[in-house]
C-alpha cells in the first residue's frame, strides 16, 4: 500500500519543482477544519506562495482547494489517538515532504500539528510553524490529558514558532509549559482569518421565512460543531427554562452533530431533533443569512483558540453571551459588545441570553459595538496581512540561520 502511496505522490507531485515561488505546506487533520481557512490559502497565494492544502480525504478539502485557487493533497489521519494508524500517517507525511521540499510548514490541530511537525523536522524543511487553533487537553482529565501535553510539546519542540489564536490561548501555552514564550506568538489580537466584514454584515435574511418563524418572535442562535466540549448540553438545558419566560422563543442551531469523541449522546440528539422550537440546519456553507435571522448568539464553549463564529456575529451586528473559558473571553469586549459566564452552568446562560431579550436597545447598542470593534481589529484583510508578513519575513536571507529560530526577531506584532 505504501509503494503504491508513494507512485501516486510521485505522479502528482509531476512539475511542482520547476515553479520559482516559495512553497508552503498548510496541513489540517480533518476537511471540517477547512471552513477556518477560507480567505488564508488564497492570501498566500496572493502574497507570492504556492500553497498545497493536506488533509484527511473529504469533499470539503477538494471544495476548498478550488476556491482558494491552492493544491490539495489527502492524507488520512485519525484525529483520535491510534498508534498504529498515526504511524502510517506520518510515514505518508514525512514520504510527502521528502518529495515536494517546501519552504515552509504550517501545521495545525493536535494530530496533523504532532505528525506534521515530526515529519518537516525529519525532512529537514527549514522554516516550521505550528498553528495552535486550542488545546484539546483541556477537557480532558487523568493519562489522557498528559499524553495530549506531552504531544502538544512534542509538536511545540519540533516548530520554529507557535501562532497563537488569542491572548488567553498565549497564556495557557505557556503556563503549560507548552512551549518557552519567545516561541510563542500572538500576532494583532488574535484570530487565525479575521472576518470578511462585506459579507458578514447587517442585512435582511429569508431564513426566518424558510423555518416558518414570524418576524417578531425571539430567535437565539448557534454556530458550529454539535458537540459537548462547544457546551450544547448546558444551552439545551438553557433553553428549556428560557421558553418557560419567553415561549415563543425558538433556537436556531447552524451546524451538524460531529461523530468526534466529544459527541453529544443518542437521547440528547433525539430530543434536540424532536423539539418543536429547535431548529437544526445540518452543514450550511454561508452562514450569514442565518447570522442576520438571530437576536442572540450563544457559544456556551468549554474550550476554543479563538472563535471565528463569534467575530461573524459581532460583524454582522448580533450581542453574542460566550464564556470565560481560553480563547472564547478574547472574543468579546464585556458589557459592551456581549456577555461572559462561566462554562457549564445553564443557569447562566438563561439569566444572560433573558437580560438580552428584555432590552433590545441594549441588543441593539452592543450590535453596533461589536460591528465596530471587529472593523477595527478584525477585518480579514488585516489580520491576512500580518499572517503573510510574518511568513514572508521568515523566508528573508536574515532569517535564515540562528535568527530563523527567533520568533522575536520575525514578529513585531507579538504581544
Amino acid at each position: 500500500m505504501f509503494v503504491s502511496e508513494a507512485l501516486r505522490f510521485d505522479t502528482e507531485l509531476q512539475g511542482y519543482s520547476t515553479q520559482p515561488s516559495p512553497h508552503i505546506v498548510v496541513g489540517i487533520t480533518h476537511p471540517q477544519t477547512c471552513l477556518t481557512l477560507t480567505g488564508r490559502l488564497r492570501a498566500l497565494r496572493e502574497a507570492g506562495f504556492r500553497v498545497t492544502l493536506v488533509s484527511s480525504p473529504g469533499e470539503l478539502l477538494g471544495r476548498t482547494a478550488a476556491r482558494e485557487g491552492v493544491d490539495a493533497i489527502a492524507i488520512p489521519m485519525q484525529r483520535g489517538i491510534a498508534p498504529v494508524a498515526d504511524i502510517v500517517s506520518l510515514a505518508r507525511l514525512w514520504w510527502l515532504l521528502l518529495r515536494l521540499r517546501p519552504d515552509m510548514t504550517e501545521f495545525s490541530t493536535p494530530k496533523a500539528g504532532l505528525l506534521g511537525t515530526l515529519a518537516a523536522m525529519f525532512c529537514g524543511v527549514p522554516r516550521r510553524v505550528y498553528m495552535l487553533r486550542g488545546l484539546k487537553l483541556e477537557t480532558c482529565t487523568g493519562f489522557k490529558r498528559l499524553i495530549l501535553l506531552a504531544a502538544e510539546r512534542l509538536a511545540s519542540a519540533c516548530a520554529h514558532v507557535v501562532l497563537c489564536n488569542s491572548h488567553s490561548l498565549r497564556a495557557e501555552a505557556l503556563a503549560l509549559g507548552v512551549a518557552p514564550a519567545a516561541k510563542l506568538l500572538l500576532l494583532g489580537e488574535g484570530s487565525s482569518n479575521g472576518v470578511d466584514v462585506e459579507r458578514f454584515s447587517p442585512g435582511p435574511s429569508d431564513v426566518r421565512d424558510r423555518l416558518g418563524l414570524p418576524r417578531g418572535v425571539p430567535v437565539l442562535g448557534f454556530v458550529g460543531r454539535l458537540t459537548r466540549d462547544k457546551g450544547l448540553p448546558e444551552l439545551i438545558e438553557a433553553f428549556d427554562t428560557i421558553l418557560k419566560a419567553e415561549q415563543e422563543a425558538h433556537l436556531l442551531l447552524v451546524g451538524w452533530f460531529d461523530t468526534s469523541e466529544d459527541a453529544l449522546s443518542a437521547s440528547l440528539r433525539t430530543r434536540i431533533e424532536s423539539h418543536p422550537h429547535i431548529h437544526c440546519t445540518g452543514f450550511v456553507a454561508d452562514t450569514a443569512p442565518y447570522y442576520r435571522a438571530m437576536d442572540v448568539m450563544v457559544l456556551p464553549s468549554w474550550r476554543e483558540g479563538f472563535p471565528n463564529v463569534v467575530l461573524e456575529a459581532a460583524a454582522t451586528g448580533i450581542p453574542v453571551v460566550t464564556t470565560i473559558s481560553t480563547g472564547s473571553r478574547d472574543s468579546v469586549v464585556p458589557e459592551v459588545t456581549g456577555l461572559l459566564i462561566p462554562p457549564g452552568y445553564p443557569e447562566a446562560i438563561s439569566e444572560a441570553v433573558l437580560k438580552l431579550l428584555r432590552n433590545p436597545e441594549r441588543r441593539r447598542r452592543m450590535g453596533q459595538a461589536a460591528r465596530a470593534w471587529v472593523l477595527e481589529n478584525f477585518a480579514n484583510e488585516c489580520v491576512l496581512g500580518l499572517i503573510t508578513a510574518l511568513y514572508k519575513s521568515m523566508l528573508e536571507p536574515s532569517a535564515q540561520g540562528n535568527e530563523a529560530r527567533s520568533p522575536r526577531a520575525l514578529a513585531p506584532a507579538q504581544r
